[in-house]
């Protein structure tokens, strides 16, 4: 197979997305596809992959902010602070009021230190946090910057069918990269007292990739080109765009720098060809613009 681009899955729950990579390999026929961020075995929906040259557009697309709608549990506390692990604490939160829910939601939305989950992917000492924590090991992470922006209750539920009373919110959330929503419950429920954790989770949109362009890996086999979204049309999607002279390609194929637009970007730019390939991703903060990436012609 020879077609480059994106291919925007929607993840089944059980699978890593490893597991989906691996899979779109032999759908795709190629070895050169990646993903742009992670999601866990228990979530579902978008997940963007690159297939061929497309590969090269990852490192530009995992920053891209994303949308979760998700269920919350408050009352139990549990080990991976999702349904998938032991639960460790379990509290009455029968007590608990709309009103200190939307209080603690609120405490939680814009931008905050996050203590990531101890079960994240993040290395310690070249190690993943979670494989430490699987080998029996304590792991303390250190908090980071995250913008939570936007973080939306529109279902409260009180459940007395489990040993006490829990309080399930479904929510939806908009975060910024490395945002993980799994801390999100783990804070709410500190925050209200009574311990909490995520029950569901399904990413809805990564960028401007959302779930009208997912496709599960069994249609995607039944489509033409697999479905992959062409390289020009993706980075049009995800970024702003700069339609290229002829001197302006050659140039930049040639590792030479150009002027900067009028139109000036302090985010990267995809550089569209007379021919409307994808010529490069550009930086354009500096007084000349340059390739952050280009991509061979054909």
């Amino acid at each position: 197979m020879s077609h480059h681009g994106l291919l925007i899955v929607d993840k089944p729950a059980g699978w890593t997305s490893h597991d989906v990579v691996a899979r779109a390999r032999r759908l795709c026929g190629t070895r050169r596809v990646g993903h742009a961020g992670t999601l866990d075995p228990m979530a579902t929906g978008v997940l963007v992959l690159g297939v061929g040259k497309a590969t090269k557009m990852l490192t530009f697309l995992v920053g891209l902010d994303k949308v979760y709608v998700g269920t919350i549990r408050l009352g139990q506390s549990t080990v991976t602070d999702d349904a998938e692990g032991e639960i460790t604490d379990a509290c009455d939160a029968s007590a608990i009021t709309d009103a200190e829910i939307t209080s603690a939601v609120a405490h939680l939305t814009g931008s905050i230190e996050q203590v990531p989950s101890s079960v994240s992917a993040i290395k310690v000492n070249g190690v993943r946090s979670y494989a430490r924590v699987r080998a029996g090991e304590e792991v303390a992470l250190g908090a980071r910057p995250v913008t939570v922006r936007r973080f939306e209750t529109v279902r409260v539920e009180r459940s007395s069918d489990t040993p006490v009373t829990v309080v399930d919110l479904d929510v939806t959330v908009e975060v910024t990269s490395g945002t993980y929503v799994r801390a999100l419950a783990r804070d709410l429920g500190a925050e209200l007292g009574v311990g909490g954790h995520l029950t569901a989770l399904r990413r809805t949109r990564v960028g401007r990739y959302d779930l009208r362009l997912a496709h599960t890996l069994e249609q995607a086999e039944a489509l033409p080109e697999r479905g992959i979204v062409d390289m020009a049309q993706a980075a049009r999607a995800a970024f702003a765009v700069r339609h290229l002279s002829d001197n302006q390609e050659q140039a930049l194929r040639h590792g030479q720098r150009i002027d900067v637009d009028a139109t000036r970007h302090d985010d990267p730019v995809a550089a569209i060809g007379t021919n409307g390939d994808l010529v490069a991703i550009m930086d354009e903060s500096g007084e000349m613009a340059r390739s952050r990436v280009v991509f061979p012609a054909g």
